[in-house]
């Protein structure tokens, strides 16, 4: 994907978030190698109705084994819940796991006739663009509606109505079990400095931000960080655009760069913007480059972003 599309997707992507991240030995575990995901629990029965927090009930007759993804993180998520094998076709920005059978497909500009194609007798979706829900559902294609989480809590119930829609509900409210779990032992394990840290989480080199009203900003909090975005979200359901000026006069005490992979962007990069030399971040060597995926997916890598941030936080409390 070219790098003007990319960016456009990632914006994209932040907007649909405003509108509506594997774990270490959990979202990269395989079905087969946790125990209750081996054959060692009953077959879900079918068949189901399920209630989205988005989109009417869908009720599915019997478990799913055509299923087409076109949202990386729930990619990401039916790979995590042991229904690997049941999808055909994933969509292009669909890159984890390296597994996952990735095509051209596109949830940012969805054809009909493509994602039919598959013969799906499910398609996951984040977002219904342009009403490609219901085009779908009359070709007998039933269309599942996981929208972009807004809270940590969202990403457990996108979690779980998965794990209900492809016949893995057990598996599925183990990993979120374990998901709280490992969280919250590594916010209980990261250093609580002696004031609040503020930081700057810039999502593109236009100077998009995530505030604490996103799941993003949700796992910055749980340490205790202040974002310096909060002031300026105007109506940008979390999301806003900061201006250089407000970027510097907040001085952040840690940035953290969701745009390295997407647009070249690190700490040597940051530190030779006009003026971004005097903040303190750069100063003290606290500009983090994440992996841009971790930074924006809301599946089952979430608790990959939070160790990053936890790391940060403990390099910071250590005076840099």
């Amino acid at each position: 994907m070219s790098l003007p599309l990319r960016r456009r997707a990632r914006r994209l992507a932040a907007i649909t978030l405003a509108g509506t991240l594997v774990l270490a030995g959990c979202g990269a575990e395989r079905a087969e190698e946790n125990p209750r995901a081996s054959g060692n629990q009953e077959a879900q029965a079918f068949p189901v109705t399920l209630t989205p927090a988005e989109g009417e009930p869908v009720t599915l007759d019997a478990r799913p084994e055509r299923i087409v993804s076109l949202s990386a993180s729930n990619t990401e998520t039916l790979f995590a819940v042991g229904a690997g094998e049941q999808v055909v076709a994933v969509d292009e920005q669909s890159d984890f796991p390296a597994d996952a059978p990735r095509t051209d497909l596109s949830g940012l500009t969805p054809n009909v006739e493509a994602i039919a194609g598959y013969d799906p007798d499910l398609v996951v979706l984040s977002d219904d663009v342009d009403d490609v829900a219901a085009a779908l559902t009359r070709l007998d294609h039933p269309v599942l509606i996981v929208p972009a989480a807004r809270t940590i809590d969202d990403v457990y119930a996108g979690m779980e109505l998965l794990g209900k829609a492809t016949g893995h509900a057990d598996e599925a409210a183990d990993l979120a079990d374990r998901m709280r779990t490992d969280l919250d032992k590594v916010v209980a394990d990261a250093p609580k400095p002696s004031e609040p840290l503020t930081y700057y989480h810039e999502l593109d080199t236009t100077y998009y931000s995530a505030t604490s009203k996103t799941f993003i900003g949700q796992v910055y909090g749980l340490f205790g960080l202040e974002n310096i975005a909060d002031p300026a979200d105007k109506d940008a359901g979390g999301y806003p655009q900061l201006s250089v000026e407000h970027i510097l006069a907040a001085d952040p005490d840690l940035i953290f760069l969701a745009d390295v992979e997407c647009c070249g962007q690190s700490a040597e990069t940051v530190a030779a913007r006009p003026g971004w030399s005097a903040l303190s971040a750069v100063k003290n060597g606290n500009v983090v480059e994440l992996d841009d995926d971790l930074a924006s997916r809301w599946g089952p890598r979430v608790v990959d972003l939070a160790r990053s941030v936890a790391d940060a936080v403990a390099k910071a409390g250590q005076g840099g």
